[in-house]
């Protein structure tokens, strides 16, 4: 789903695809210029943040870019915060690029690399903190897809813990299946009082995605994980504090779907590069 920003601004900024520009700042200076011919935006802030090269693109790097802007909005101003995909080859940037083989749209696979700072040892649920590899799963637990590929992907890597530490960040799509808010809080709670294999249970709670009555939501959470986790415990502040660093985290690494998988530092696309391990 397009931000507010992108909503504001993306249908006019991007009816030409291409423009010339070479270094960070001229970049910068482009895209403030032009964000600024909307008269909704009151102040702008524009940063390339990251900078690598395409693989099999010779010439072209993918640029990651931070906006951040006051939007007029009632009853007060709006902040937003975002990051954005472009792409140059040194002379020109475009904000789509399309491989005409497979019809990929090359931002689909950009992403700021995972940095060892935010291998949280709260997130470390199976393996080896020194094991081989690192892989960074970023999960809903009502999400279908996720519901059949991450717990077999996790019991696969938790036979090998000296070769993989398995980190797990809760994001749940409250748009989406907006119980799995609360069951993510009180997975979180459950793990802190001590239970075992809260995150691999998760997976197997069976309940109304639609679901927002928290109390509903524990009844079955308790029922089915054997545990005593409480509405208050959702609401403290260890709690709030580990679900609030895994939500950031997601929107830093520019996460949008789930599952998202990061093996080494960086996002597998194919979410199964840990098959490959040696």
């Amino acid at each position: 789903m397009l931000s507010m920003l992108k909503l504001l601004t993306l249908s006019t900024l991007l009816s030409s695809a291409l423009f010339a520009a070479t270094t960070n700042k001229e970049v910068e200076e482009f895209l403030e210029k032009s964000f600024k011919n909307n008269p909704n935006i009151t102040a702008l802030e524009v940063k390339v943040v990251d900078r690598n090269a395409l693989e099999g693109m010779s010439g072209w790097e993918s640029l990651i870019v931070s906006i951040n802007a006051t939007l007029k909005a009632q009853p007060e101003p709006k902040q937003i915060k975002q990051k954005m995909v472009w792409f140059t080859d040194g002379t020109l940037i475009t904000k789509e690029l399309v491989d005409i083989k497979t019809g990929e749209n090359l931002a689909d696979s950009v992403s700021p690399a995972f940095k060892e700072t935010q291998y949280k040892k709260e997130n470390l649920i199976y393996g080896n903190a020194n094991a081989k590899h690192k892989v960074a799963i970023f999960s809903d637990p009502l999400c279908p897809f996720c519901r059949s590929f991450v717990p077999a992907a996790i019991e696969d890597m938790k036979k090998s813990p000296a070769m993989f530490a398995v980190y797990y960040y809760h994001f749940p799509l409250a748009s989406l299946h907006p119980a799995s808010v609360e069951l993510t809080k009180a997975a979180i709670a459950a793990t802190m009082q001590g239970k075992k294999d809260a995150v691999l249970e998760l997976y197997k709670i069976e309940i109304n995605p639609n679901e927002k009555d928290v109390n509903k939501i524990l009844e079955v959470f308790n029922k089915a994980m054997n545990t005593k986790v409480k509405a208050s415990d959702l609401t403290s502040k260890k709690v709030l504090e580990q679900y609030e660093y895994d939500m950031h985290l997601s929107e830093e690494l520019m996460v949008q779907g789930t599952p998202t998988i990061f093996f080494d530092g960086k996002m597998d696309k194919s979410k199964r590069q840990y098959l490959k391990a040696e």
